[in-house]
């Protein structure tokens, strides 16, 4: 562990265990889907039916913001399984720290790398596609992302703060990049178009899309992985 994170979480740890309220709201915070994916997506839905003059760019950005969160979990998976796998501080006894224990599948856990943080880069991705439209908002976004989401999961031991660090920063590049307006004009207003001459098919695939990056496609990847690993034993 770098001197970085072992000075953050030595002071971040410092008193857990303490207050069991204390630790069972932080708990709550990071395992509850409403201050995670929920907010930041409500957010986004207001800018989408906001009706001043700049509607139709507005959700330009909704649909490249969308499509940013999807690309950071993506992105996010992929480094996890490509790079060095990196084991959690909850799970890593050579740390000498104490974690309140979190309130999260076991055998996920400790199969899953800590690097980057796939819940710090997608919400870092949305909250600045949120930014880009709206500062107040996106601030609110941001502000969400840090202490409702990356620090709760930096004190219960899921993520070392160099995890969700450089989530946070790949996923507001993503976005960042995604939002041009050379490569946001490639795709952004033909799904605009096409959900304004379907409405009813795509709000409902919408409501389908945003449930699923609410809750970080959670249920799709567990499937996914129980198939891999049935056909894997069999």
């Amino acid at each position: 562990m770098n001197s970085f994170d072992s000075s953050i979480l030595t002071v971040v740890t410092h008193h857990a265990m303490h207050s069991e309220s204390f630790n069972h709201a932080v708990r709550l915070a990071a395992d509850f889907y409403l201050f995670k994916g929920v907010l930041p997506l409500a957010m986004l839905c207001a800018i989408w039916f906001d009706t001043r003059e700049r509607r139709q760019w507005q959700r330009e950005m909704v649909v490249a913001t969308v499509l940013g969160g999807l690309l950071a979990l993506f992105i996010g998976r992929v480094l996890a399984y490509g790079l060095p796998f990196r084991q959690r501080p909850l799970y890593d006894p050579s740390l000498g720290l104490t974690f309140p224990i979190a309130a999260a599948p076991e055998a996920v856990l400790r199969t899953w790398s800590s690097f980057p943080s796939d819940h710090a880069m997608i919400w870092a991705a949305v909250a600045m596609g949120i930014f880009l439209v709206s500062r107040w908002m996106g601030v609110v976004a941001l502000l969400h992302c840090i202490f409702l989401i990356s620090i709760p999961r930096v004190y219960l031991g899921l993520h070392y703060p160099s995890d969700v660090l450089a989530g946070m920063i790949l996923g507001v590049g993503v976005t960042w990049v995604v939002t041009r307006r050379p490569i946001m004009e490639r795709f952004a207003p033909a799904i605009v178009r096409l959900i304004d001459r379907y409405p009813k098919i795509s709000y409902a695939c919408l409501f389908v899309m945003l449930f699923e990056l609410a809750t970080m496609f959670d249920e799709p990847r567990q499937l996914a992985e129980g198939i891999v690993h049935h056909v894997l034993r069999g």
